[in-house]
């Protein structure tokens, strides 16, 4: 228990707060805008003006008169009517009234409201969100007297209709008479009060799990109950186990799904096997990162006597274990996806499935939906089937193996290996002669000790074996949804779960250009058809350059983000007209859908309505955006922490990956961590921030900082609660050697807790005083490759 009177006082004096006087002008704007909104919420009303006078409390003789002319005021600005019988009303064009939107709480001072079809966001200031906090889905207004920040409009939240966090992961902190919780995340800006009876045996600086249940308001404080607690902060289960909840991702099965799991049979019926395609004679293999445990896909490889091959894709048959109705089948829709953490897998499915029944282990039966391809040995498709069999795999390669194989001709199915590759060399050519980019971003992996401490970062190389099992699974997805498409009839197509992805934003993409431009490198804008070919040469010119990982990873956030629809709009990046995702179903609830479709179709079936699908697939859109934004965040973590430990002199080489009035963003190049070089830590002189050509300038030295430079650096702080880090320049006076926290953070394992000048809330927000180019965020942490592979 803490008893430091000073901090105890801080801390009341920070969570009650007490504002600034207010100016009379903004009195009367605040009643102004106050004013417009009451008629705005009652537009379809018309009002006296004793009614408005009553409504505002305005007693007074000089308050009723000020009313009275802000009424005329915007009146005559067009933003009242003045009935015949002397009453007032909005008019029809007033506001955009009943706008819903959803709260991205930038800054501790203000937030945007993304709505729907509008293409600029709203600016609410804080104290206009009406308690509304990060994600909440809310109604607004906006301002009538046409007030704006930029190009957005300025509005005030009228209603929270649908609470997007209603639990939040932080420390807590435990007072005499009271506990609080200070959130994790960076778009919460307040600590949770929590009453001590409800603290569920948390001790002090603990990571919990907190239930919201009194939610803020203008006046008030959220209120809340532990509901979890996960651990000590800084120990590594609880950290991670942090990160899943903090983006709302599940950590434990219900028992009611494991127990359904529990009871499917092991055997597989000899009636099913009697239904499928028997293929278990056919040699057969998997090939997989060397720590998996899943194992949803596997080649097999027959020769044929016309001198073609038999190719064979094998997918797990997910879809005959999880059936319609079940707890698992509800479960599963609920996740939606794996999540792979640096030092974990959180699986869609239950143990038993995901690591037994449904992985395709060797030596072992297993039931499978496959694609059959007849293919010469250049690569020329001749026939393809699709249909349910039963497999059997001789063999598990890991990458390392398999890419051993293919390089020196020994070991097992050497020749499979080698045709194999080659046809996926043919494969990936064609894919890029008709427009495909070829996006290869850094995979960052880390060496963990028993505890989960990061003992080392390295970046994973991709090779020939990696790219060989992605040419197959790109081939059997893109031939499914061609399939499935060929089997409509009439003009109504019929339903499928497509992987689109559309064309570049054509401003994102200049934005881009223009970028890398700076950078002595070009892209063709002007033309849809140029701009792969383009872009690919772009990377090809960068390759082994300090800046490749940067350019290669703002490439990739410029493309618009592929995601799961009903539609049929065809997949930009790899430049296929259609596209399914039907390789991965334990891992991906999509690709259990598109099994069910395929077969359905296979079995005769009419297209069904498309409306519960596009649902579904909304839905797994946004699971996988929320998994990747916990992937990330466990990378970063183990990158903060492994840069905590780094001696306090180590220069390392970094490149400039962002500039903004308030500093530098610096990637260092050994460990692909980012970090900020503040402004009050540029000494030398006072900086200035120059927009257009993405850089600082020095007032007096004329010293420049441009977006690409490399540069050398120090760490000087890093703060693990924030996953983030402070850095110097190698040359810099080391003013402020690292706190204390550090210190502490290496003896007792603690998170850091928040300390003031280790990282400003918002700050970094692309939205909000971001970087500079912000349509183009630099990168915020890699893709652990974590036995997953690439998205597409």
């Amino acid at each position: 228990m803490r008893s430091n009177k000073s901090q105890n006082r801080e801390h009341k004096d920070k969570s009650t707060g007490s504002k600034p006087p207010r100016t009379l002008l903004s009195f009367v704007d605040g009643l102004k805008a106050d004013i417009a909104t009451f008629f705005e919420m009652n537009n379809e009303n018309t009002f006296r003006l004793p009614d408005i006078h009553d409504h505002f409390g305005a007693g007074d003789k000089k308050l009723r008169r000020l009313v009275d002319e802000i009424v005329h005021e915007l009146q005559e600005g067009g933003k009242l009517l003045k009935h015949p019988d002397g009453t007032y009303g909005a008019t029809a064009d007033t506001t955009k009234a009943g706008l819903i939107g959803k709260v991205d709480h930038v800054n501790k001072n203000f937030a945007f409201v993304a709505v729907e079809g509008q293409d600029d966001d709203i600016y609410v200031e804080t104290e206009n969100l009406k308690g509304a906090m990060d994600t909440d889905i809310v109604k607004l207004q906006i301002f009538s007297d046409g007030r704006a920040r930029g190009t957005r409009l300025e509005g005030r939240v009228t209603e929270v209709l649908e609470r997007g966090r209603p639990e939040v992961v932080g420390v807590i902190e435990i007072w005499p008479k009271y506990a609080l919780v200070e959130p994790d995340h960076r778009k919460i800006y307040d600590p949770i009060h929590i009453p001590l009876q409800d603290l569920k045996d948390a001790n002090d600086g603990d990571k919990v799990i907190a239930r919201i249940e009194q939610w803020p308001s203008r006046t008030r404080k959220a209120e809340g109950k532990i509901i979890e607690v996960l651990g000590k902060a800084g120990d590594n289960n609880a950290e991670m186990h942090a990160i899943l909840a903090e983006f709302g991702l599940p950590i434990h099965f219900p028992p009611n799904v494991e127990r359904e799991a529990e009871a499917i049979p092991d055997a597989i019926p000899q009636k099913e096997i009697e239904k499928r395609r028997d293929m278990r004679e056919v040699a057969t293999f998997t090939i997989d990162p060397v720590d998996a445990k899943d194992f949803d896909d596997a080649l097999s490889l027959r020769y044929l006597d016309n001198g073609n091959v038999e190719i064979g894709i094998h997918i797990a048959d997910v879809a005959y274990y999880v059936r319609p109705n079940t707890e698992l089948e509800k479960e599963a829709y609920r996740r939606a996806t794996s999540v792979y953490l640096v030092d974990r897998t959180v699986p869609m499915l239950p143990e038993k499935l995901s690591n037994g029944l449904c992985s395709l282990r060797p030596n072992e039966d297993r039931l499978a939906f496959s694609a059959v391809f007849e293919m010469t040995t250049r690569g020329k498709l001749v026939e393809e089937w699709f249909g349910r069999t039963v497999i059997h795999s001789d063999r598990r390669f890991s990458y390392e193996e398999a890419q051993e194989v293919i390089e020196t001709g020994a070991g097992d199915y050497p020749e499979a290996l080698d045709l194999l590759n080659n046809l996926a060399k043919i494969l990936r050519k064609e894919r890029f002669k008709k427009g495909a980019i070829n996006f290869e971003t850094v995979e960052v992996r880390f060496i963990l000790d028993d505890e989960g401490k990061p003992l080392g970062i390295y970046q994973k190389e991709r090779k020939d074996s990696n790219k060989l099992i992605e040419e197959f699974m790109l081939l059997a997805n893109r031939r499914v949804a061609e399939y499935v498409y060929g089997l409509s009839k009439g003009k109504n197509k019929n339903t499928m779960v497509y992987r689109v992805h559309e064309a570049p934003d054509p401003e994102k993409l200049k934005s881009f250009a223009t970028f890398v431009a700076k950078l002595g490198y070009k892209i063709n804008t002007d033309e849809e058809k140029e701009i792969a070919r383009s872009m690919n040469g772009m990377l090809e010119d960068v390759e082994g350059k300090p800046e490749q990982n940067l350019i290669e990873s703002l490439a990739v956030r410029t493309m618009a983000k592929a995601r799961y629809t009903t539609e049929d709009l065809g997949h930009f990046g790899l430049a296929f007209r259609r596209y399914s995702h039907f390789t991965s179903p334990i891992r991906r609830y999509p690709d259990v859908m598109a099994h069910r479709l395929l077969q359905h179709y296979l079995d005769g079936g009419e297209s069904p309505n498309p409306e519960p699908y596009e649902e579904a697939c909304k839905h797994s859109s946004e699971r996988e955006r929320m998994a990747a934004e916990a992937e990330r965040a466990s990378i970063k973590y183990k990158q903060v922490e492994y840069m905590s430990t780094m001696a306090l002199d180590r220069v390392f080489d970094g490149i400039i990956t962002g500039v903004t009035d308030f500093g530098i963003f610096v990637e260092i190049t050994e460990t692909a961590s980012e970090g900020l070089i503040r402004m009050s830590d540029l000494g030398d002189d006072y900086y200035e921030l120059d927009k257009e050509n993405y850089r600082l300038i020095g007032q007096r030295t004329k010293k420049i900082y441009t977006f690409g430079d490399t540069v050398k650096v120090r760490v000087k702080d890093t703060n693990l609660a924030r996953r983030s880090m402070d850095l110097l320049l190698a040359d810099s006076p080391d003013s402020h050697t690292r706190s204390r926290r550090i210190e502490a953070t290496r003896s007792s394992g603690r998170s850091g807790g928040r300390s003031s000048g280790t990282s400003s809330r918002g700050s970094s927000s692309s939205r909000g005083g971001g970087k500079v180019g912000s349509s183009i965020p630099a990168p915020r942490g890699r893709k652990s490759s974590g036995g997953k592979r690439k998205k597409r």
